[in-house]
């Protein structure tokens, strides 16, 4: 077992397989190498999410590079009915649970008011105010309870989130009623230019006790470790038993989004340390070490990559933009004088360069 600080580590950084007293993995070999094409096909995912943002095809994009593990560590050991409740940022379970990542592009072009049906893949809409998706699975898992339905909620956030009242109540309220709910912090040392140490004291996963259910740190960038911790976690909320707290410790190897410019408050040593301990590299490592990987099962990690990036392309490409009206349309039930007159007098300056090129 090689644990720092009682964190849960599967995987050595040269891709060693550990043995832990507690968590175990219970994959295939198939589902293994499985794996690793989703953490391939995951990572361009959000390169081409960045690109088309850069080339002005979308208004903003949230990049999950270096947190790949811990989105499809975590999602791939989830049952179909249980029910995830993510940030902004959670491209990868996204994908993990099914769901086609077109529709999360939609929404950061503004084509798309809410992105999708939460009831298609168990999947609620991105959560962009910080913190709230912690109240509304708990909320969930409540209900899933009264129904006797053996299911669990999943609330993604990330380390600025914990320092929102709401996520504090969310974890207070779920552990008062053992609510059937994960809460899987993606610990990844910065809440946007807010480094961990003026965030906290203490770790994530300890604040736990304090409120009466089970904490656990995790390697975050372990995609073993991160599907055993949470696969346990699930298991004990199904049986009744009540919520879990687990911190998965990684690394946001890129900006908070593309408005961000990371290189104003974090160092290049700090990045280059980072980059050493990223997940694909470190599961491949493990793969080649089990006998598992092949150049078959790199040809078909990268086929799969690219023509899931060449469809996402084509898709947004295609996509129309988005009307000026959604500026003000379903933001009120009955739109004030005071914003109607604000919409004539740009309708008005916006017919001014009706015929006009350029």
């Amino acid at each position: 077992m090689d644990e720092t600080d009682g964190q849960v580590r599967l995987l050595t950084e040269d891709g060693t397989l550990l043995e832990h007293e507690t968590y175990k993995t219970d994959l295939s070999d198939d589902e293994l190498r499985d794996l690793y094409r989703k953490l391939v096909v995951v990572r361009r995912i959000d390169t081409e999410g960045t690109n088309l943002q850069r080339q002005g095809q979308l208004g903003i994009w949230a990049p999950c590079l270096g947190q790949e593990a811990a989105q499809v560590g975590s999602a791939a050991a989830l049952g179909p009915d249980d029910f995830v409740f993510p940030s902004y940022r959670e491209h990868g379970v996204a994908y993990v649970r099914g769901m086609d990542v077109v529709s999360v592009l939609e929404l950061y072009r503004g084509a798309s008011l809410s992105g999708w049906d939460p009831n298609e893949h168990n999947f609620a809409c991105y959560s962009i105010p910080i913190g709230t998706q912690a109240l509304h699975a708990v909320g969930y898992a409540i209900g899933a309870k009264w129904d006797g339905a053996e299911v669990c909620a999943v609330a993604y956030f990330g380390d600025g989130a914990t320092s929102e009242g709401d996520t504090n109540e969310a974890l207070n309220f779920a552990a008062v009623n053992s609510a059937p709910v994960v809460f899987f912090c993606q610990n990844n040392q910065w809440a946007i230019s807010v480094p961990l140490a003026k965030q906290m004291a203490a770790p994530v996963y300890r604040r736990a006790a304090g409120f009466g259910l089970p904490g656990v740190q995790v390697d975050g960038n372990d995609v073993l470790a991160v599907y055993a911790v949470t696969k346990a976690a699930a298991d004990r909320a199904r049986d009744g038993s009540g919520p879990t707290l687990i911190e998965a410790v990684t690394y946001r190897l890129g900006a908070h989004t593309t408005t961000d410019d990371p290189t104003r408050y974090r160092t290049k040593d700090e990045l280059d340390t980072w980059t050493a301990r990223e997940p694909i590299g470190r599961y491949r490592a493990f793969l080649e070490k089990a006998g598992l990987w092949s150049h078959e099962v790199e040809r078909q990690a990268q086929e799969d990559a690219d023509s899931t990036a060449a469809r996402i392309r084509r898709a947004v490409e295609e996509m129309p933009s988005p009307p000026l009206s959604d500026l003000v349309d379903h933001v009120y039930a009955e739109p004030p004088a005071t914003l109607l007159r604000q919409w004539q007098r740009f309708e008005e300056f916006e017919s001014q360069f009706v015929g006009e090129e350029g």
